[in-house]
């Protein structure tokens, strides 16, 4: 194996230079026998070294390939003088067991010690092969896949941008036979506006710098319709780095941007519907931490969205139900349900500046990527609770006002000309200007209501209501309720919320009758509304302010009930600004014809009489009478001597015009007058005898000593009767 010119080291390392090459090598002799080998060789085809020497090379060539093998060597044995070395040939080896594999046999002709041989270099091309059966397999299973898929539009480009391969999917889409279309330029696939913006051009330059471009929008089919396309353009270049063309593949999103675009419509009317929803929307994750809110959030509670987000929902409950609201939250969170508004619970929010409002409140919850999220949707519901309570009071009103149109009231307007009350009716227009308070005072039955009545008719407040309250004609227990109103709950049967007189009368006038009847533990709320304008309903927390003007009146001395210590005397002077004191019917005997007229007139006109005339001795007796139930007294009877009248002429019955405590004692003085004088007759008869059988007692069926007390009464003496 050695050159006889290489020098004495040479050898020792080319052999070891030869043992370590990756290859097999082994030496041919003339006869062709090995006649060396390396140690690849024995790795290769499995012989060991000493197999090797002598055996033919052919015996590591696999039949097919044996006579190829010979051919060769034998023209490389010819050209010996022939500098390098021979080309590869791929053919079949065979190891030692039998098994054949591929290979590459390269073969050198060597000039040895005086002869020439063969040196062979032999490649194991088994991991090769296999490569590229792989790639062969891969690269058909591409074509065929390319060639089969008809969801994709897979086709190449030149450099210059005309197709020059088309799949079934391309001409699925786009329309195109593959002899339609190969050849042309790809921009036929472009809408006119991106051809003339260069948008074509601009795709290929952009994927020839950057290697790929990925775009979305709007291609043409060969029918001229559109659709959307997803497209991606990859540069191919040699391992020069030269551009051979482009891969472009593009795929029908048409129905994806349809859905798109509905769920942007959805989102996009969800988002407006979220953001501008009139109620407050807040969104939470499991753990009770505000997500997202809405707009309407920051405008009810006062806080603003940066806030708010990453903080406990328990920022906007009030204080008092923050210890028991986690776990109401974590039970609703392991049993979600949605719960509508109108639930009837009684719920309030907290705004940032610390004042509570009612709300209500849907919860609903929403599964989502991040989690179970609970969606809360607030409502703010005290204008409701005004507009409801306004709504309350003017039922309550319109109802108060239905009673009072039904109500008989004693005077539809005020009839009299005497001096008495001229002087009154001087201080109502007088006071009436004012919204001073006023009091006032009379007998019973005088026409206090309608004197507070016109003062409230010739008031700047006139256009409101005038609410009146019987103070003596509601039970204690009950007057609290009935004129400052209660809150739902403040007492066993309050089932709502009731608006009382008080407040009913807001900007009008109140009239408190029978104002000393008002019980001692009420006076002081009263006062208080009075002088601060505001008041509490009972079982309420919340201040309510009133613009009330207030009319009292009495049949009572309050005077000298504050001197018993039976009515407040703060209340009391507060009471008195401006009083009235109305004149009995007897001190204004002047006004009692016309008010019999009147009344007359009044109540024929009803039952459909013709009362033409009153005779002047009953117009005497009505006008000597004295008339202790006043004006009230008098219309009922007139109510009914018009009852009684049959004619045309008043008739009235004259025996109740009699004072019973006279009509007594003179019944009385008439019966011991005529007891007197038949007493007399019998002792006149008897001569003065007095006990006996035969004496004045035994015939008046007296006892003697009765018969004597009365003479005694009767104030008989002897001397009358003897």
């Amino acid at each position: 194996m050695t050159s006889p010119e290489f020098s004495p080291l040479q050898p020792t390392l080319a052999q070891k230079v030869l043992e370590f090459l990756p290859d097999a090598i082994i030496v041919i002799d003339r006869e062709g026998k090995i006649c060396d080998a390396n140690a690849r060789a024995e790795q290769i085809f499995g012989y060991s070294r000493s197999d090797l020497l002598n055996l033919p090379a052919e015996a590591l060539i696999a039949n097919p390939f044996r006579e190829l093998y010979r051919v060769d060597r034998i023209r490389h044995l010819a050209e010996a003088t022939r500098s390098g070395h021979g080309p590869d040939l791929e053919m079949m080896g065979v190891r030692k067991d039998g098994t054949e594999f591929a290979i590459g046999l390269s073969l050198q002709p060597l000039q040895g010690e005086g002869e020439i041989v063969s040196f062979a270099v032999i490649r194991d091309l088994t991991a090769k092969r296999e490569i590229e059966d792989a790639l062969q397999r891969s690269e058909e299973r591409f074509r065929l896949l390319v060639e089969g898929v008809k969801d994709y539009a897979i086709f190449m480009l030149d450099p210059e941008g005309r197709v020059a391969s088309w799949n079934a999917g391309a001409q699925h889409i786009k329309g195109y036979k593959a002899e339609e279309i190969v050849g042309q330029h790809f921009s036929r696939f472009y809408l006119e506006d991106d051809i003339r913006r260069r948008k074509p051009e601009e795709e290929l330059r952009v994927a020839a710098s950057e290697g790929k471009l990925e775009d979305e929008g709007w291609r043409l089919r060969k029918d001229g319709s559109r659709f959307w396309a997803d497209v991606v353009i990859t540069a191919i270049r040699n391992p020069r780095g030269e551009l051979l063309g482009f891969a472009k593949v593009t795929r029908d999103f048409t129905e994806r941007k349809a859905a798109d675009e509905r769920i942007a419509r959805s989102e996009s009317r969800f988002r407006a519907l979220f953001e501008f929803s009139p109620d407050a929307v807040v969104v939470t994750d499991h753990r009770g931490r505000i997500t997202e809110v809405n707009t309407q959030v920051e405008q009810m509670f006062g806080y603003s969205p940066s806030e708010l987000v990453g903080q406990p929902v328990e920022i906007l409950i009030p204080e008092r139900f923050r210890r028991a609201h986690p776990g109401h939250r974590i039970d609703y969170v392991g049993r979600s349900r949605t719960r509508p508004m109108g639930a009837g619970l009684e719920l309030h929010g907290l705004r940032k500046d610390g004042t509570e409002f009612p709300v209500d409140i849907m919860l609903s919850a929403v599964e989502s990527g991040e989690g179970k999220m609970i969606l809360s949707v607030v409502r703010d519901l005290s204008e409701k609770i005004r507009a409801q309570q306004e709504l309350e009071r003017k039922e309550r009103e319109n109802l108060y006002l239905e009673e009072e149109i039904n109500t008989d009231h004693l005077f539809e307007d005020i009839v009299g000309e005497s001096t008495a009350l001229r002087k009154v009716l001087k201080q109502v227009e007088t006071v009436a200007q004012t919204d001073s308070t006023v009091l006032i005072l009379g007998e019973t039955g005088t026409g206090k209501e309608l004197i507070a009545r016109a003062i409230h008719q010739l008031s700047a407040r006139s256009s409101c209501s005038l609410i009146k309250l019987n103070c003596s004609a509601i039970p204690s227990g009950l007057l609290e309720s009935e004129l400052f109103g209660h809150e739902k709950g403040a007492f066993t049967g309050a089932i709502a919320q009731r608006i009382g007189r008080l407040e009913l009368a807001h900007g009008g006038t109140l009239f408190l009758d029978e104002i000393g009847d008002l019980p001692p533990e009420l006076q002081p709320k009263l006062l208080r509304a009075l002088q601060e304008h505001e008041f509490e309903r009972l079982g309420g927390s919340r201040s309510i302010a009133v613009d009330v003007r207030l009319i009292a009146a009495t049949n009572r001395n309050l005077e000298q009930m504050v001197a018993n210590r039976e009515f407040r005397s703060d209340l009391y002077y507060r009471l008195r600004v401006f009083p009235i004191t109305l004149p009995s019917l007897r001190d204004r005997r002047s006004d009692i014809p016309l008010l019999v007229r009147y009344f007359v007139s009044k109540h024929a006109r009803r039952m459909g009489k013709q009362i033409e005339s009153i005779p002047p001795e009953i117009m005497k007796a009505l006008t000597k009478w004295d008339w202790p139930g006043n004006v009230r007294e008098l219309e009922n009877f007139i109510e009914r001597s018009v009852i009684l009248s049959k004619g045309p002429q008043l008739r009235i019955p004259l025996n109740e015009l009699v004072d019973p405590v006279k009509a007594l004692a003179a019944e009385d003085t008439t019966l011991e007058s005529n007891d007197r004088e038949h007493i007399l007759g019998v002792l006149r008869q008897t001569k003065g005898v007095i006990a006996g059988a035969q004496g004045a007692a035994a015939r008046l069926g007296l006892k003697r000593t009765t018969l004597n007390s009365k003479l005694k009464k009767l104030g008989i003496e002897r001397s009358d009767y003897i």
